[in-house]
């Protein structure tokens, strides 16, 4: 198999939630293969500035563009800019994301709300401006995040479950009516990983750091650079006949029920 299969050198690659975490490790790596990379941010212009300065430092050519992804109106005028200032949008990767924490039967519905906005109706929205481009140069790749939350439930997620198992068949839908267009939709299911949001429970004899140990068939935690493979080759010509599957990156959780507290 030729290494070509998986270059990216010439495309553009918009992701979102792309200033850290998750998002950067793949905005990382596809950068690293050759596109040029657009990362999106919500929080601040600053942040933003410093993911960018983060990829440029490491040899990548990369732009920042500051938009709320749930508003419509923003994403469409922002997805013209990005295509008027960097070039045409071949790659998208739909990041951007909330959970809260909270039991179902306590949690505000204005909250169940928010997650859904953010972690479903925005990759419909930002999928709907940048896919019309797709389909009149009959070329593109979209991948939507998804989670091992995609395939199961646990107490206190409901919303962020709910959110991704939807987006899940989101992603299905896509590739159900796009394909024909010459343009592949797939998902990535991250597992557990080493992030900074993760950091205060991954410590020895931490409840849910043992949890996640003992779940986790490799046994151990994701690191972020793991997500770079399967970014890569969804986003490249070695996918082009791949649509509607989700790559669960997760160390084999999803493969297993699990083993006995006592078990070696």
């Amino acid at each position: 198999m030729s290494i070509h299969l998986f270059d990216l050198t010439g495309k553009v690659a918009l992701i979102t939630g792309g200033t850290h975490g998750l998002g950067m490790a793949m905005a990382t790596g596809i950068g690293n293969a050759g596109a040029k990379v657009v990362i999106n941010g919500n929080s601040s212009q600053e942040k933003l500035d410093e993911a960018v300065q983060e990829c440029k430092s490491k040899g990548i050519n990369a732009f920042g563009y500051l938009f709320d992804v749930t508003d419509e109106v923003a994403v469409k005028e922002s997805i013209l800019k990005i295509e008027e200032e960097v070039g045409a949008i071949d790659i998208l990767v739909n990041n951007a994301g909330i959970i809260k924490r909270s039991p179902l039967v306590e949690m505000e519905v204005a909250d169940f709300k928010a997650v859904i906005d953010v972690d479903l109706v925005a990759p419909f929205i930002v999928s709907k401006h940048v896919v019309k481009g797709m389909i009149t140069r009959k070329s593109g790749k979209i991948i939507n995040i998804c989670s091992m939350m995609s395939e199961l439930g646990r107490n206190s997620v409901g919303a962020y479950a709910a959110a991704k198992g939807g987006l899940k068949m989101l992603t299905k839908n896509m590739a159900t009516e796009w394909a024909k267009f010459n343009i592949q939709t797939n998902g990535i299911g991250p597992g557990y990983f080493a992030t900074s949001q993760t950091e205060p429970i991954r410590v020895d004899g931490h409840p849910f750091n043992d949890f996640i140990i003992g779940r986790t068939p490799a046994g151990q935690w994701g690191n972020p650079d793991d997500l770079q493979g399967a970014a890569i080759f969804l986003s490249s010509k070695a996918s082009d006949f791949i649509n509607g599957h989700i790559v669960y990156v997760d160390g084999g959780i999803l493969a297993t029920i699990g083993k006995p507290a006592n078990e070696e």
